[in-house]
């Protein structure tokens, strides 16, 4: 499949979207990486050094690419991806669909998918937030019943009813799906008046600021072992 040049970024403002808890345990893993190789570097003997150096080059862009660096773009004309080894740019007119399973992916016009590496799937979110949305539920039926009881017969329930009031208790990445479905529901409605603006072409292009430092270090690993 060939690659289009990017397109230019456009001038709406993008809502970004990230993993908190990736970031977390991102920074945690770098700071013990960073800790253990410059120790190594500063107090090792031999080949010692020369290992942490090139495990340290193998290791820092590789978790970064993995946990700092997954991100989410989307405003009103394309959803744009930038996944641990690559970046893929969607004009709206190129999404099929917005699909959520064990992983939330975005499904492209031409059948290919795409994973949101910074909106991963919760299973134990969604049955928190399906918990929390049956309780609320409950305590809107209790106060229901008590305002029936006082002749009213509202069903009001609780203050504050929760999934009453403001529909289920949604997992936070849920949430984001259901904002990302909600922009690609309205470039549809755009597109079915006569202001529709152009498709756009599917752009993906390899994160080699990622790769090229990792192979490197990969390379320089394999020859230190093999020469040891």
């Amino acid at each position: 499949m060939t690659t289009p040049a990017p397109s230019p970024d456009p001038a709406v403002k993008d809502r970004v979207y990230r993993s908190p808890m990736g970031i977390l345990g991102g920074a945690l893993l770098l700071a013990i990486a960073l800790w253990l190789g410059i120790d190594a570097l500063v107090i090792g003997t031999g080949r010692t050094p020369w290992l942490a150096l090139a495990a340290l080059i193998l290791a820092v862009p590789l978790v970064s690419a993995f946990t700092l660096r997954p991100a989410v773009y989307a405003n009103e004309e394309r959803l744009r991806i930038r996944n641990p080894l690559r970046v893929v740019v969607l004009p709206w007119g190129q999404v099929a669909s917005l699909r959520s399973r064990y992983s939330n992916e975005v499904v492209t016009a031409s059948g290919a998918k795409f994973a949101l590496w910074a909106v991963p799937v919760s299973l134990r979110a969604r049955k928190k937030a399906a918990r929390q949305t049956a309780a609320a539920e409950r305590g809107g039926s209790r106060g229901g019943r008590r305002g029936g009881d006082r002749g009213l017969g509202l069903g009001l329930g609780t203050p504050g009813g929760g999934a009453g009031a403001d529909g289920p208790v949604r997992a936070e990445t849920d949430k984001v799906m259901d904002e990302l479905r909600e922009l690609l529901e309205r470039w549809e409605d755009r597109a079915s008046r006569s202001d529709a603006p152009s498709v756009g072409e599917v752009s993906v292009r390899w994160a080699y600021e990622v790769i090229g430092p990792a192979v490197a270090g990969a390379v320089l690993l394999v020859i230190l072992l093999a020469a040891g």
